[in-house]
């Protein structure tokens, strides 16, 4: 049920919610007069009897009793301090009848949009045409390439297993994480210090990665440390007490 349709039986009024509202914006009947807490009691009490709660018609009825409630505290308001309102009692009934408007527009376009919605559904469509990017061959040209034979080749070549890959002419180097530990150990021995493009010159890309790591196990066993005094300067290598 719609709050408009809500049966009122007040001392002032007895009738639909709706022509309660009609009668106070055309000021037949006293704003002042009616009592609100039983307009309020009223949907309270039909909630209890339906057992459902309407999003859409209780959002109505706060918008409602809200604008109510403000032009009636504008009534009751003394004379003297009408002065300082915003809006007489008069134009906070043409602002409430406004709003009441503006609600209903929007709840109509709501309704008209989810009815379109809803004749729609199970099924959606574009009406713009094609971009000219995608626009590759005409149909005609098109039509030929699903017969069912080419389009069982198509699929029967998308499910062969393609040949492996032969990666013979691939070189592989082959340098392990003991070889570069050997190394700079090596390298230690000898002169107690080295700097790291010395440890790596002419090695490849891999094995200047493998002697980083040789390097930082080093650091980890106590046995190396290093400096660098400046950004992507020098590295050099020193050896510790470990070794």
């Amino acid at each position: 049920m719609s709050v408009a349709e809500l049966d009122l039986d007040l001392e002032v009024f007895q009738g639909p919610f709706d022509l309660l509202l009609t009668l106070v914006l055309r000021e037949e009947v006293d704003l002042l007069e009616v009592a609100l807490a039983d307009v309020v009691i009223a949907y309270i009490d039909h909630l209890e009897r339906t057992g459902e709660l309407d999003l859409e018609a209780a959002t109505e009825f706060l918008v409602l009793i809200a604008a109510l409630l403000e032009l009636k505290s504008r009534l009751m308001l003394p004379a003297e301090d009408e002065d300082g309102l915003d809006l007489e009692p008069g134009e906070a009934a043409e602002e409430l009848l406004a709003r009441m408007l503006e609600y209903r527009r929007y709840k109509a376009a709501a309704t008209h949009l989810h009815q379109r919605l809803a004749s729609e559904d199970g099924f959606r469509y574009r009406e713009a045409p094609l971009p000219p990017g995608l626009r590759r061959v005409a149909i005609e040209a098109a039509e030929a390439v699903y017969h069912p034979t080419l389009l069982g080749e198509a699929v029967g070549g998308l499910l062969a297993l393609p040949p492996n890959l032969d990666l013979d002419h691939v070189s592989r180097a082959h340098v392990s994480l003991e070889q570069r530990l050997s190394h700079l150990r090596s390298l230690l021995g000898r002169t107690g210090r080295f700097s790291f493009d010395e440890a790596v010159k002419g090695a490849d890309r891999l094995t200047e990665a493998v002697t980083l790591f040789a390097l930082l196990e080093l650091y980890k066993a106590g046995e190396a440390s290093w400096d660098q005094r400046e950004p992507f300067g020098p590295i050099t290598v020193r050896a510790e007490g470990g070794l």
